[in-house]
């Protein structure tokens, strides 16, 4: 949590994901969901105020509405929420009344484009509207805030208009008035100017920038509000809101911290879990590289970078991941170096000596230059896949081919490489596995190997959801038939690859490598081996 001293004023933040942020397309919260969402907002993350509703939209929006404000009462923060209305006469100040709130953010406008063209109102005419609402309000005991839509049309092109609104607004007490870049088409620059405008025109007025991220500015937008006078921004979370969104509030909050002498009151220690609640709830994903909510933008994945972490945190900034709540990581793939398995190893509390390090970064290398997606969680089942393979590859799978199609039976073929030979099978089966399997007791017969009994088949997943995550298939085997009520010999091996199937391969690759050591210390091959057909495998 930030602190505000005496050299660092206070800007605040009114976020409004409830409200604008549902203004995202395909996105509608449920009563349960925005409460929640209010509580985090207010009590964890401490935003200064947050926007509920729009009145007369639905039921849904009402029952939401009455249990935020309901809840607020209780905590003491009903003059921290805010419900968006309308210059309708009664209609919007009795609906938020009925609901329980106390905070009218009435919508005028801001541009005379607007005023004629939308309205098709005179610009007295609309001012007329804007005080009976605003007087009505006042008269419902309400505190009243106002939007000025299309603001940053309306201050460039009829800034005339503009001063005549804030005029009225000044003279009717408005607690705050609101500046909207509403379609996002402002810069730096000219937010600087005309917020600067408005500020150095009324000193003694509450302006709040709110901003929209149409060219990619939000962010910067808000900052160059903030140092030309405004008071306030206002943010969503995750930048949800409509066309390209509102501005973030992590991205907002963070850049104010570090590149203003601004101070906010946010906890950023918050701002991943309601970034991830946002996205939970919303059903819209954050981007894997979204500044300091997205799930890669704390991790290394240059083997350089992670060397120069461990010699003294070289590639550190202020952007640091305990500031928010996160954890830095250094990806496993064909980039990684010692150092990125190092800090993964230690990260898992696992010690290996430098012989199975060097292994292990080999296998990560080869899965990267696959295109395998190589995760933290995968490195425990690496470790046992490689250290736990034959020291010398004898018999190599050189290729396989498996069909499973709907209405067909599963279909295999394989081509086995051993002592210079290769040998070729083709058949089908109940299953993908089972397929392959009966083409490889084809294929093994030309090299007089025994294949075990299948007796178990294990597959796990690392934890995280990941389509692209590593399997690990573990088969046990038996090898030998029972005698006299003892099992023959048990071993089981194990492959690990983003596949599944290609894993189960893996692993009985193991297996024919182990039945092959055995029998070449008990008899080496000469030649090209017999063809004669070995006895018939236990099944």
């Amino acid at each position: 949590m930030n602190t505000q001293t005496s050299a660092q004023p206070h800007i605040a933040v009114m976020d409004t994901t409830l409200r604008d942020g549902e203004q995202t397309p395909d996105v509608s919260y449920t009563p349960a969901e925005k409460l929640q969402l209010a509580r985090m907002l207010l009590l964890d993350a401490e935003v200064d105020r947050i926007e509920i509703a729009s009145t007369r939209v639905s039921e849904g929006e009402r029952e939401a509405a009455r249990a935020i404000t309901a809840w607020a009462r209780k905590n003491r923060v009903i003059g921290r929420v805010e419900i968006l209305g309308f210059c309708d006469g009664k209609a919007s100040v009795d609906w938020i009344a009925e609901v329980g709130g106390k905070v009218l953010n009435l919508l005028a406008k801001g541009s005379e484009k607007h005023c004629r063209g939308q309205l098709g109102l005179t610009p007295e005419e609309h001012r007329n509207r804007v005080e009976q609402t605003v007087r009505y309000a006042r008269r419902r005991r309400m505190t009243v805030n106002v939007y000025l839509e299309d603001w940053s049309s309306g201050v460039r092109d009829s800034f005339d208009y503009v001063f005549s609104l804030v005029q009225l607004l000044r003279e009717l007490r408005v607690a705050r008035i609101y500046l909207p870049d509403t379609l996002g088409i402002f810069s730096p620059g000219d937010v600087s100017r005309y917020v600067g405008l408005m500020t150095q025109t009324w000193p003694q007025v509450d302006f709040e920038f709110h901003g929209h991220n149409d060219y990619g500015l939000a962010t910067a937008n808000c900052l160059a509000a903030a140092e030309a006078g405004a008071r306030g921004v206002h943010t969503s979370v995750n930048a949800m809101g409509e066309r390209a969104g509102n501005s973030s509030l992590t991205e907002v909050v963070t850049a104010l911290h570090d590149h203003s002498d601004l101070r906010t009151d946010i906890n950023e220690s918050r701002l991943t879990a309601l970034s991830r609640m946002v996205e939970t709830f919303s059903g819209k994903d954050v981007a894997a590289n979204t500044p300091i909510t997205g799930r890669d933008v704390f991790t290394q994945t240059a083997g350089v970078h992670a060397d120069g972490d461990a010699k003294g945190d070289l590639y550190h900034s202020r952007l640091e991941h305990g500031r928010f709540g996160r954890a830095r990581r250094y990806a496993l793939g064909k980039l990684s170096g010692k150092a990125s398995l190092d800090h993964n190893l230690q990260r898992l509390g696992i010690e290996l000596p430098a012989s199975d390090r060097e292994v292990v970064l080999r296998r990560i290398i080869e899965l990267g230059d696959k295109k395998h997606v190589v995760s933290p969680e995968d490195l425990p089942y690496i470790i046992a896949d490689v250290l736990k393979a034959p020291a010398e590859q004898m018999l190599r799978v050189h290729h396989y081919r498996v069909v499973v199609a709907e209405g067909e039976a599963p279909a295999a073929e394989v081509s086995l490489a051993y002592e210079g030979n290769l040998e070729k099978a083709e058949a089908s089966g109940d299953g993908g596995y089972d397929a392959f399997m009966n083409a490889l007791k084809k294929a093994v017969r030309a090299f007089d190997l025994e294949i075990p009994k299948l007796t178990d088949f294990k597959v796990r997943i690392p934890p995280g959801g990941r389509t692209g995550a590593l399997v690990e298939t573990q088969v046990t085997w038996q090898l030998g038939e029972a005698k006299k009520g003892a099992q023959g010999e048990t071993f089981t091996t194990l492959g690990v690859d983003s596949d599944q199937m290609a894993a189960a391969v893996i692993a009985t690759e193991k297996m024919l490598n182990r039945v092959a050591g055995k029998r070449k210390t008990s008899r080496p091959a000469k030649g090209r081996p017999s063809r004669r057909r070995p006895r018939k495998p236990a099944r």
